[in-house]
């Protein structure tokens, strides 16, 4: 089975993916060197082993890595199918040969001083936008998730956890390797931020709220929505739990701005109702992005 789409070179769709590969690796190369590999942090993944083996031998930060993720993909491929194709390949070799530019020229010498913790964050942050960057290209970072891929074929424990699981071996390798207790406290907040800033690149920050509203007023709240507010909605069927009536439920999206506006109308008109505010992540359809430019990005 092949996991892979076939993407007409050169063209703009083409030009602008390895754009992203690129200048994602030069974020993740910056974010390893000026902050994170000086404080001996280590951010699981096989950057992480890296680090370590740098720290101890001495060999460079980069080439080491990419002598763990070209075999990594080679066996991933046999193992697992043609999940990995040129952009992922491009991905790591350009972050090994990034890493040991900026390395060459800094010597690993940190952009903070005397300041791990400030280091911690702001490298996980720049690491996690390149990360996102790459991810938004359809390619993948490899490494360590490779071996949570493999594992999961034959144990069919969940990716997610496995994935965590080998990441949190590496960052206790980190402690064990230089027996500072810090190390590994730094790395799961660098692990923290990458993962909260990967999301936000993907996914955007969004400033638009989903609300599931229950009144009896709802014909009401319906034309504040679409007369005032220029918004669209769905009214849902549901069953009131405690005495079995039949409800209206309103599920719309609004920005924070008209949700103020919202709130105070339906406490005028019904202190009673019922309202659930969730952040939406994501939203595609009619009135928002469509699903066909998301794709298309």
């Amino acid at each position: 089975m092949a996991f892979l789409q076939k993407e007409k070179r050169f063209t703009r769709k083409w030009f602008i993916s390895y754009s992203l590969i690129a200048v994602g690796t030069l974020l993740v190369s910056a974010g390893y060197v000026f902050f994170i590999t000086p404080y001996k942090i280590v951010p699981g993944g096989i950057y992480g082993i890296s680090i370590v083996i740098h720290h101890l031998l001495g060999w460079p930060v980069g080439l080491t890595a990419l002598a763990f993720n070209i075999p990594l993909t080679i066996l991933g491929t046999k193992i697992l199918g043609p999940r990995f194709g040129a952009k992922t390949v491009t991905g790591f070799v350009l972050t090994s040969v990034f890493v040991d530019v900026f390395s060459y020229f800094s010597a690993f010498k940190p952009l903070v001083d005397s300041d791990p913790l400030l280091s911690s964050i702001f490298g996980g942050a720049l690491v996690g936008v390149g990360v996102g960057l790459i991810f938004k290209s359809k390619a993948t970072s490899g490494g360590s998730d490779v071996i949570a891929m493999i594992i999961a074929r034959y144990t069919r424990l969940p990716l997610g956890q496995l994935m965590m699981g080998v990441d949190s071996v590496i960052v206790l390798l980190g402690f064990v390797a230089f027996g500072d207790w810090h190390i590994p406290l730094y790395s799961w907040i660098t692990i923290f931020v990458m993962g909260k800033v990967i999301d936000a690149v993907l996914e955007g920050v969004s400033y638009e709220k989903t609300i599931f509203i229950v009144s009896d007023q709802h014909e009401a709240i319906r034309d504040k929505i679409i007369n005032d507010l220029h918004r669209g909605g769905t009214f849902l069927t549901g069953e009131g739990m405690y005495n079995g009536n039949e409800k209206k439920v309103i599920f719309t999206v609004v920005n924070r701005r008209e949700l103020a506006m919202l709130e105070e109308f339906i406490n005028k008109i019904d202190p009673k109702a019922f309202l659930t505010v969730m952040d939406a992540n994501e939203i595609l359809g009619q009135g928002f992005k469509s699903l066909k430019d998301k794709l298309e990005d």
